[in-house]
């Protein structure tokens, strides 16, 4: 996936093409005047699903982070985030409700201890993730039960100072083309491989014992802040990657 510069002050009103995918970024604490505004657009679904978190500022960051989605989709659809309906597939992956057709508006949305990253394209299977870099959470036990073989041998073949940071390079590979895949746990832990460690390009190599099913993904890494790492995955070829810093309308010139 061919990546155009860096990230980008957003825009007003978007356009993403057939061939692209378009990437925003988002920084979830919120000034109370912007978190109140944002909060009014929410549907009782999400504002109940937030309730239920226990800690308070994990019920803001929820809040924030479905609001900027939906800010964002409202951009491209040239609407009102609050007029959006959201349906839910089989295993919990969001679609838009009133998006019929083959190039209808396909995305996706990952937030980790603050920051978020939205996924857009048009009638492509799309996924997401953003993790944190925390090292002691990057362990060999933790691999295990997560990684397919060949990475947890390509993870235990590095140096060590570069572990942690590789161990969340495969999590968010991994964890982006599940989340493409749509289909949850059944896509299967150790039915796949993704590529991890120094100087090695984001890709899905192995897809079961399809030889030709890895080659009809895209994967790309993502660098959304220091000790922050995150990857988009992508069904198709030959895509231009556009990567977007969200702002809110009140703070665009128009």
């Amino acid at each position: 996936m061919e990546s155009r510069g860096s990230w980008l002050s957003a825009a007003f009103s978007p356009l993403v093409r057939n061939n692209e995918v378009h990437v925003w970024r988002a920084w979830l604490d919120l000034s109370p005047n912007e978190f109140d505004r944002l909060h009014r657009t929410l549907a009782p679904d999400e504002l109940s699903r937030a309730a239920r978190l226990r800690l308070p500022e994990d019920q803001k960051r929820f809040v924030a982070g479905r609001a900027i989605l939906r800010d964002i989709l409202a951009r491209y659809l040239k609407t009102k985030g609050s007029e959006l309906r959201f349906c839910y597939r089989e295993f919990g992956k969001p679609d838009l409700e009133s998006e019929p057709g083959a190039g209808k508006l396909a995305f996706n949305l990952s937030h980790s201890h603050g920051i978020a990253l939205y996924a857009i394209t048009r009638g492509r299977d799309i996924g997401i993730d953003v993790e944190q870099i925390l090292p002691e959470l990057a362990d060999h036990d933790t691999a295990r039960l997560f990684f397919s073989p060949r990475e947890i041998a390509t993870l235990c073949g590095l140096p060590v100072n570069c572990r942690a940071e590789a161990f969340f390079e495969c999590w968010t590979r991994r964890e982006a083309y599940v989340k493409a895949r749509g289909e949850g746990f059944a896509t299967g832990l150790n039915g796949f491989d993704v590529s991890l460690g120094p100087n090695q390009p984001a890709a899905v190599l192995r897809v079961g014992e399809d030889p030709l099913e890895a080659s009809q993904w895209s994967l790309h890494a993502l660098a959304p802040a220091p000790d922050y790492v995150g990857a988009v995955a992508v069904k198709g070829n030959d895509l231009l990657l556009r990567l977007w810093h969200w702002k809110p309308l009140s703070n665009l010139i128009a």
